[in-house]
């Protein structure tokens, strides 16, 4: 998201200004001839690149501002909330591939929760385990339907990711209290690029990269940048592919030091499967049949049969203008296009057991399939004027925001003839006909008026916003040809965050915040749903030593949600319900260091208490969950990853890095019923980089560890982790 982009262009213009004052120096110089015949010409200075943009590239894994907290250019270490940057420069070192792997090292955020899903379907942020409102892109929310979501959005194409924890809503209305993940992408640069990559891996995986980008016309008012790439093959998962092709174009115009207008777009094709599969407690959790587990490729549909094809597109642009030294505007603006098709057959649990006690192994099944086709358009308007009424200095943000996206979802139900066994799987069996069991037609819209004052008094720091939101929902259920009750619902949420800069670089900090996330359609009695609130009390500080590439945040929250949607796992309106709130306490630790002798390193840890507080009675013995713990929330979970690179002698341009992820035990569902296991990953990386080709070998889960993500039921909700995944690469730059 371009923000601040009068400041940008300035110092863009300063830049100019500097160099032919440079040139012309002697010159101008009070006449004096001898000075002039004896002045030296010096190297220009490119004082640009010195300054670092809250979206544009980091050098190294420490950024020091991002535009997520506030949507102006902010320094992190001002903003009263808990952010993450994850850079370029360490998603190429740890070979990331999705949003799922980049989350690895991140505190208070899980996207493993259903183990090898890479489609971000499994997010998790600080206890909140729903990937609905998380998402967004270049500041845009990227909305979901009820059967498909934006978060496999090729990781190539970012900069970065920036991950905020906590409520969000002052500034971005419909979000989830747990907070929120934005793909930041690539944008076009003055300076040339060029570079191309291809690898391979496990699983029979191919793949292939490709980033340009630089100047169209002589004075570098035009800019461009063209990203693209694509992968084939299998998955950890027995008979699931993985194919992608991915391009994304961009184009910038800057007329002037003052105005800016960038176009984004993106296509991706995904041609895959269920690489997450369904399968039961007994087997993979607890030891099975014999005493044997079942392996982390099993597989339980039917091959053949199983599909996940999803096709997204975007176009959208980003307006800036800056008019004086007080006020700019901006208008960021998106269109999206997705069509997505899938069928599976997917476990129903063992016939003989609930999951947890011993079984023959004969496994139900259920086939299911349906699709999405959902457009949308999204536009933010912002004006910001920065200005001081005596000793306050104020950087104050007005801004109004419309979204509306329609979308059709339907989904059909069949049998399964008898007759599977996980422990002796054989494919083929006879799926019955398929049965719609819902297909709606949804138009959701939501017109958002917020402010944001960022006031400066000496060495504090303080935040104060609100937001008034508007919004409906309209639902035609085409199966039974009737519009459900219109949803209507407006809310008022409110954001302060209190910052003090001590001169030795520590930053204490204190917030509150708040938000709403509307939600549409009904639970299986028909009830339609109310929106979800939240809210969260945070206390911490931020620590930015001088002349230290390096960046600590230590923090502590009390966050409620409210209205919860909870799913049983398949999606279906049966298995969708509204519980009554959940509350998420606990801390987290983070320390990112970029070091100029070749040394990156970060280091997490996140302590989560979560509960569920308001009675509920979903289980299948209608007792009460009041007090338990949701499924797939570990209580501790921790990572350190480094790398070394030589920048000098006989071994200069090799690069070492090697990482440990644990992640701890969690309830297998909401009843409390049984225990996931904690696990300890390993990762490892080697790289050699000689003149413009960089060499690359990663192996995340080094030592093949089998191990099970997280499960949500005993009889048939428990998901794999990934086993050993070995990648290597070479990169092309020039």
């Amino acid at each position: 998201m371009a923000v601040g982009g009068g400041r940008k262009f300035v110092l863009a213009g300063t830049t100019r200004a500097l160099l032919i004052a440079a040139g012309s120096m002697p010159a101008i110089v009070g006449g004096g001839h001898a000075l002039a015949q004896d002045a030296t010409t010096l190297d220009p200075i490119n004082v640009q690149e010195r300054v670092e943009s809250a979206f544009g590239p980091v050098k190294g894994y420490v950024a020091t501002k991002g535009s997520t907290g506030t949507k102006t250019d902010t320094p992190l270490v001002e903003t009263p909330q808990s952010i993450s940057v994850i850079t370029r420069d360490q998603m190429d070192a740890q070979a990331v591939d999705s949003l799922n792997s980049a989350l690895r090292y991140t505190p208070g955020a899980n996207g493993n929760l259903y183990g090898t899903d890479n489609r971000g379907l499994g997010l998790q942020l600080r206890g909140i385990s729903n990937a609905n409102g998380v998402f967004y892109k270049d500041g845009l929310q990227l909305k979901e339907s009820n059967f498909t979501l934006f978060t496999a959005l090729d990781s190539y194409g970012a900069e970065r990711y920036e991950v905020l924890r906590g409520p969000a809503s002052v500034l971005y209305g419909q979000a989830s209290p747990g907070g929120l993940i934005n793909y930041v992408s690539k944008r076009p640069t003055e300076e040339t690029l060029s570079e191309v990559e291809v690898g391979a891996g496990s699983f029979n995986q191919y793949e292939a990269r490709f980033d340009f980008s630089g100047a169209v016309n002589a004075d570098k008012s035009l800019l461009f940048r063209l990203t693209g790439a694509a992968h084939m093959g299998d998955t950890q998962t027995d008979f699931v592919k993985d194919d992608r092709i991915f391009i994304a174009p961009a184009l910038t115009w800057q007329p002037d030091a003052d105005t800016s207008l960038t176009i984004l777009a993106n296509y991706q094709r995904d041609r895959s499967g269920w690489a997450m599969q369904y399968l039961p407690a007994y087997g993979t959790v607890i030891p099975g049949k014999d005493g044997k587990y079942l392996p982390n490729s099993m597989f339980v549909g039917e091959p053949g049969f199983d599909s996940y094809n999803n096709d997204q597109a975007s176009i959208g642009y980003e307006f800036d203008h800056r008019f004086n030294e007080i006020w700019q505007v901006r208008q960021h603006a998106r269109y999206v296009y997705l069509t997505h098709t899938e069928e599976g057959v997917f476990g129903g649990g063992l016939t003989d057991s609930d999951g947890l006690q011993p079984s023959d192994g004969d496994y139900s099944r259920y086939a299911d399939a349906g699709g999405t086709r959902l457009s949308g358009v999204t536009i933010d308007n912002q004006a910001q004027a920065d200005f001081d009424t005596g000793p306050l200095a104020h950087t104050l943000l007005v801004g109004l925001d419309y979204k509306r996206y329609t979308y059709r979802d339907y989904a059909s139900e069949g049998t399964v003839e008898d007759g599977f066994n996980v422990f002796d799987p054989i494919y083929g069996y006879k799926i019955g006909d398929m049965t719609p069991y819902t297909d709606t037609d949804t138009t959701q819209q939501q017109v958002g008026l917020y402010a944001q004052d960022q006031l400066k008094l000496g060495n504090w720091r303080l935040t104060l916003g609100g937001r008034q939101d508007w919004s409906d929902a309209k639902v035609y259920d085409k199966l039974n040809g009737e519009f459900l009750a219109p949803q209507k619902d407006n809310a008022f949420t409110s954001r302060a965050g209190l910052v003090y800069l001590a001169d030795n670089g520590l930053a204490p900090y204190v917030s509150y915040s708040q938000s709403f996330q509307p939600v549409a359609g009904a639970d299986s009695e028909g009830k339609l749903f109310v929106p979800e609130t939240g809210r969260q009390y945070e206390i911490g500080v931020k620590y930015q030593p001088a002349g230290w590439n390096s960046f600590v945040t230590a923090s502590a929250f009390d966050l409620t949600r409210r209205n919860v949607v909870r799913y049983g796992g398949t999606g279906r309106p049966e298995d969708i319900f509204q519980t009554g709130e959940i509350r998420s306490r606990g801390i987290e630790l983070e320390a990112v260091a970029s070091l100029d002798a070749g040394v990156d390193l970060r280091a997490a840890y996140t302590y989560l208490d979560t509960r569920i507080t308001s009675p509920t009675s979903i289980n299948d013995d209608g007792t009460s969950n009041e007090g338990n713990t949701p499924f797939g929330v570990p209580t501790h979970s921790a990572s350190l990853w480094g790398n070394y690179t030589f920048m000098s002698g006989k071994l200069e341009g090799l690069g070492l890095g090697a990482g440990v992820r644990y992640v701890g035990s969690t309830f297998g569902d909401d009843a409390n019923s049984f225990k996931v296991p904690s696990v300890v990953l390993a990762d490892a990386a080697v790289h050699y980089s000689w003149q413009n080709a960089t060499l690359s070998l990663n192996v995340s889960n080094l030592f093949d560890k089998r191990y099970v993500a997280s499960c949500f039921s005993s009889g048939f909700g428990c998901f794999y982790g990934e086993g050993r995944r070995i990648n290597g690469s070479v990169k092309y730059t020039w």
